[in-house]
Order: C-alpha cells, then sequence, then structure tokens
C-alpha cells in the first residue's frame, strides 16, 4: 500500500489483483469502515462479493452513522459528522455508489450540487443571556501567548504528547477564548482530551482556520445520515450479492502468533444465544472494527431519562479479546476506562410537533426552518449555559418520513455532571421535557411558557453514551493498532480505534481511509490511497491560518508568530517587489 495525490491516480482503476479470486473476506461490524471495506473490495479489489460476509451484533447497519424513526420513541439522532472538500478518500469512495434520490447520479454527485445550490454558513455561533448573539461572536480572540502555545503544539513530534492532555499543553488563558469555544462545540473536544490529538486537529484542518467562526467550509447531506450516506451503500453492496448477518454477535478473534507473524484461525460467533467457529485461512480476511463510540446506548422519553451504563459491549469486549493475544492489537482500556464523571454522555433529539418554537429558532439563525435549505448551518452554543450545551437544525426535514410542520433539531451538553441553569439537575439525570425545557430556556421563550412548549409541543429522546468521547482520550504511540499490525497476514483493524498517520479521529474520512487501506495492503491494490491534504505544508494555508488566528490583524498591528523573527530582522521594504511581499499581500498580513 502506497499513497498518492492528484488525478492521475485519482482516476486510475487498478488492474485485477493477483489475489482477487482466491480471498474471502469477514467484517467485523456494519459502520461506515465494513461498509467502505466492502466496496473497495469488490471495486478495487475485484471480489465477488458473495465470498463478502459482514457480521453484525444489532438489526441494522450503519454503525454510529445513525438517523432512525425509532418504535415508541420518534426520531433519533446520536449525532451528525461534519464533512468537508478534502475527505480524499470518502469522496473518493461515494463517487462510485449510485444515489437513491437522484437518477443517473452518484451520491457524491447529489452531495456536491445540494452544497453548491444551498452553501453552508453559520449566521450565529454563541449565544447567550436566553437567546441573544454573544457580543464577540465571529473572532477569535487569541492572546499573543495563547498563539504562541497553539504554535508551540504543532511544532512538537507526537512523541512528545504521550499521554499529555490539553491542559498539559494550554493555558487559561487560550481555554478562555472565543477559539476554544468555537472548537470545543465543534469537534466536542474537552479540557482532558488528548493533546496529540488536538495537535492533529490543528494541523489537518489548518485550511479552515478562517471558517471557524461560520462554518462556511462544512458541508452535509440532505437527510440524516443514515439515509443519505449507508442506505446507498447498502444498496450497492446487496445489489452485488454480499452477505449481512444480522443479530450475529463476535466473541473473538483467535489469532496464531508465531514470531513475528500473525494470522487469524478462527472466529468465536454468538448467533440467536447459540455459538458457532468459523475456521480461517490465511486467505480468509478479518477485518475487525475495534471499539466504538456509540456502544451500548441507552433511550429515554419525555418523561424517563436514558439509563446510564457501563456496559462494554461487543466491540469493546471483542477488541479486549484480541489485545490480550498481542500488545500489538493495542490497548482499549485507554479509550473506555477512567472516562471522567463531567464528560459528554448525553444527547437528544427534539422533534417539534408544531410551529410554536420555529420563531425563537429562526430569531437566532436568521433563517426560515421550514425553507428546506440550510438552518443553524453547525452548532449554536450557549455561552453561559452550566451544561455546555449547544443545538444544531440541519436541512428540514432531516427524515424523508418527517411531517413538513416538525422540525428535527439535536441537542447535545459537555459537561454532565453539573445543574442547569433552568433545569437543577444534571443532564444525566434528565427526561426528554426537562432537556426541552433548558433548551427553550437558553433559546429565548419566556419563562412562563416554557413548560407547556416543552410538554406539548416536543417529542424528546435522550440517548446516553457512555463512550462517545472515548477516541479524544489521551493516548500513547501503540495504544491504537496499525491498520494492518506488523507481521499480519490476514487481520486488519479499520474505524476510528485504528492507527493511521496524520488524519484525525471522529470523522467519516478517517474510517474510509483505514478501509481503504486495508483492502489495500491485503490485495496488493497498485492504486494509491489518497494522501491527507497536505496544508500543513503549504505557506500560503499557514499565512492565512496567521491572519485569522489574529482577528484579521496584518503584521504591522501585531507580530504574526511565523513572521515575527524575520520581520524583527529585516525592515518590511526588504521585501517589496518580491514574492514573499506577494504570499503576505494574498494572505491580507500587508
Amino acid at each position: 500500500m502506497y499513497r498518492s495525490n492528484g488525478n492521475y491516480e485519482a482516476f486510475a482503476r487498478p488492474q485485477k489483483p493477483k489475489k482477487a479470486d482466491e480471498v474471502s473476506a469477514y467484517l467485523i461490524g456494519s459502520g461506515l469502515a465494513s461498509l467502505a471495506a466492502a466496496v473497495f473490495l469488490i471495486r478495487d479489489g475485484q471480489v465477488e462479493g458473495d465470498r463478502i460476509h459482514i457480521l453484525e451484533e444489532l438489526p441494522i447497519t450503519g454503525g454510529s452513522l445513525d438517523g432512525i424513526d425509532k418504535p415508541d420513541h420518534g426520531f433519533v439522532i446520536r449525532g451528525g459528522r461534519e464533512m468537508e472538500s478534502h475527505f480524499e478518500c470518502l469522496w473518493d469512495l461515494f463517487r462510485s455508489i449510485p444515489s437513491l434520490e437522484v437518477a443517473d447520479a452518484s451520491v457524491l454527485d447529489e452531495f456536491y450540487w445540494i452544497n453548491k445550490e444551498d452553501p453552508n454558513s453559520s449566521e450565529c455561533r454563541i449565544i447567550h443571556e436566553k437567546g441573544k448573539q454573544y457580543p464577540s461572536d465571529g473572532k477569535l480572540l487569541l492572546s499573543e501567548k495563547a498563539i504562541k502555545e497553539i504554535l508551540a503544539l504543532c511544532l512538537k513530534k507526537e512523541e512528545q504528547l504521550e499521554d499529555k492532555k490539553i491542559t498539559d499543553v494550554f493555558s487559561e488563558e487560550f481555554l478562555g477564548s472565543n477559539f476554544w469555544t468555537y472548537w470545543c462545540t465543534m469537534f466536542a473536544f474537552e479540557e482532558w482530551h488528548s493533546a496529540m490529538e488536538m495537535r492533529r486537529y490543528l494541523m489537518r484542518f489548518i485550511h479552515h482556520i478562517d471558517a471557524l467562526t461560520d462554518f462556511s467550509s462544512l458541508k452535509f447531506t440532505k437527510y440524516n445520515q443514515y439515509e443519505s450516506l449507508v442506505l446507498p451503500l447498502l444498496n450497492y453492496l446487496e445489489s452485488h450479492g454480499v452477505h449481512f448477518k444480522y443479530d450475529t454477535r463476535v466473541d473473538n478473534v483467535i489469532v496464531s502468533v508465531q514470531g513475528e507473524q500473525k494470522v487469524a484461525k478462527q472466529l468465536i460467533l454468538t448467533i440467536a444465544g447459540e455459538q458457532e467457529e468459523v475456521e480461517l485461512t490465511e486467505n480468509d480476511l478479518v477485518f475487525v472494527t475495534n471499539g466504538s463510540i456509540t456502544e451500548s446506548s441507552t433511550y429515554g422519553n419525555n418523561t424517563t431519562p436514558a439509563p446510564p451504563t457501563k456496559e462494554l459491549g461487543g466491540s469493546w469486549t471483542l477488541w479486549k479479546r484480541l489485545a490480550e493475544q498481542d500488545s500489538a492489537f493495542g490497548k482499549p482500556e485507554k479509550f473506555y476506562d477512567n472516562i471522567p464523571a463531567n464528560s459528554w454522555f448525553v444527547s437528544a433529539t427534539v422533534t417539534t410537533l408544531d410551529v410554536k418554537i420555529a420563531p425563537y429558532i429562526e430569531k437566532i439563525s436568521k433563517r426560515d426552518p421550514y425553507a428546506g435549505k440550510v438552518v443553524t448551518g453547525g452548532i449554536v452554543h450557549a455561552k453561559d449555559s452550566n451544561w455546555k450545551m449547544s443545538y444544531t437544525l440541519n436541512r428540514q426535514p432531516h427524515f424523508k418520513k418527517q411531517p413538513k410542520d416538525q422540525l428535527v433539531v439535536w441537542v447535545y451538553a459537555l459537561i454532565s455532571n453539573t445543574e442547569g441553569n433552568y433545569i437543577k439537575k444534571p443532564i444525566t439525570e434528565c427526561t426528554g421535557n426537562e432537556i426541552a425545557e433548558e433548551w427553550l430556556y437558553h433559546m429565548g421563550v419566556p419563562i412562563d411558557q416554557i413548560k407547556s412548549l416543552a410538554a406539548e409541543s416536543c417529542n424528546v429522546v435522550p440517548c446516553y453514551m457512555p463512550y462517545i468521547t472515548s477516541y479524544f482520550m489521551p493516548r500513547a504511540i501503540g495504544d491504537r493498532p496499525l491498520v494492518v499490525p506488523e507481521g499480519s497476514k490476514n487481520l486488519a483493524f479499520i474505524g476510528n480505534f485504528a492507527e493511521t498517520e496524520r488524519d484525525t479521529v471522529f470523522t467519516t474520512e478517517y474510517s474510509v481511509r483505514t478501509a481503504m487501506e486495508a483492502v489495500y495492503t491485503f490485495l496488493d491494490i497498485d492504486r494509491g490511497v489518497p494522501e491527507v491534504f497536505a496544508t500543513s505544508y503549504d505557506i500560503r494555508m499557514l499565512l492565512k491560518a496567521s491572519y485569522y488566528l489574529n482577528d484579521k490583524k496584518t503584521i504591522k498591528e501585531v507580530k504574526v508568530p511565523l513572521l515575527a523573527n524575520i520581520i524583527e530582522k529585516h525592515e518590511l521594504k526588504k521585501i517589496q517587489g518580491t514574492f514573499i511581499e506577494e504570499l503576505l499581500e494574498d494572505a491580507k498580513l500587508l
């Protein structure tokens, strides 16, 4: 497997691999990583679909890419993944998946067209004082010290950040900035999360610093991500004869480890309460989605909180059993154990049942939520929320079957063990009605109308997810297994708990990238895996980031970290008429 960039390989079709007619594949889990791996096996590996088996412990595909009308509950979304133009592997995948919405078009075509016709942006990112726009919304408010801390983190090697938390590398001055408010509410970072992953995010998305305040770089699907992304994948794979086996838990993968060589020899399954065994050869490829952020989710309703749980579930238990067989398979306990009690655990899906709440939404988003276009454009955060509460409305309807007068809102809180401002309870103890009341309070609904609107105009499904922030737990090199561990002949790890270079977890891109790397490695596919978009190596992007990190100040107004030493040593007149002057002018620094 190797990495590439540019159109030459992006549009090339690989020749049929030598192993294509010899291998079979078992994919454990049916999240995006597994579905993508199955597509790459068929499209690029030219493996027949009837030799591909997807094993799923739930009765439905999709993993954490969900959206469902849950019986006796209502519409449920546990979250949504933000996407951007430079998810190279994701778009490589979806260029080949036929749209279910538009005739003679791919999912990528459909996605591209809707985001061109209705580009994303946010008119209000931060509110306070019951629905008022925060006065400094739109500015990052980073001090010179805070900017230096960002630069210092980016200049470190990952080995220097093993097991370090964000608070180990940033001061209160940084954590009190609008930059951090935008950052943590957009990506769900907490102060105790991994400094190593924080650095990856800064490097990976440096080209979006200018859009941090308004989300103009983001792109979203027409409907929820299950209907817009998962169902087209499912349709493609079923049309190619891929076998889906639901209600099937993989309890263990028995691996023979002899010296440096590792071979998966057996699958131990539980199907309908009965244990089964599948014997494997080196030609039986096993792709494991190890760990899950939505494993063991529980649900409440309007009158009942979602029950807290610490149950590991099938994916974590499988990873734990694999790790016991060889240290190269990672350390799952680093991610699922010791998650702080004040972490994010609860999100809620609020469905408004009539038009009474819409005016409060429209006042903040400055858009008609029923127009079928972008509404909030991403997360809106309540700055003075004790829960650190945020909410978002994507294009409506968010579900194909959603009635026209209803709106589906996603609400989440980054702090789980603190009383609310209106509801004097932690969110983990709250019913759906109580979560709606706290949300309506921060939206600016008059106090005397909050309880009646929450009870009569909202259907709320709280969801407790014990591992939703586990991706970001502080880690060291080796805690996540390599996509294909050293010496592995037929066992790969895919998804956001596998390790690949430079890319960032909690993204659809990471899931697809690891799947592509695993398939291309095992089948020796003669086509490059697109490299991570390399903006951190582009001086133009670095200069532009300097401009926006300093809230659009020129180098004459503030010391720009990347240029401070140059400017101190050389007067600006010495760069007049040079390429350096041109670069600085293009970045608006002059």
